[in-house]
């Protein structure tokens, strides 16, 4: 533990968005998932990829995974798509 008044603020902002960030990624990965088990299934629909893909956007723009990252996502989830139709 950080004796210093300023290291102990930083330890407790880092676990606040260490917190944050879970959630955020546990959510698009929850989200990504059902579109996969459904895309498995040949059952996937468009509202389905709009729906992941505003979880992936979501967690772009907090900073959680890259904007690079996001889009790849997304282009891989609408090839499924594609594919599942």
């Amino acid at each position: 533990m950080p004796n210093i008044k300023s290291a102990i603020k930083r330890v407790s902002v880092t676990k606040r968005k260490t917190l944050r960030n879970k959630m955020v990624k546990s959510a698009t990965k929850t989200a990504l998932k059902r579109f996969d088990t459904a895309a498995a299934a040949k059952t996937a629909t468009a509202e389905m990829l709009s729906a992941a893909s505003a979880a992936v956007d979501k967690a772009a723009a907090k900073g959680v995974i890259s904007k690079n990252a996001a889009n790849r996502q997304k282009a891989r989830m609408a090839r499924e798509l594609a594919k599942a139709e």
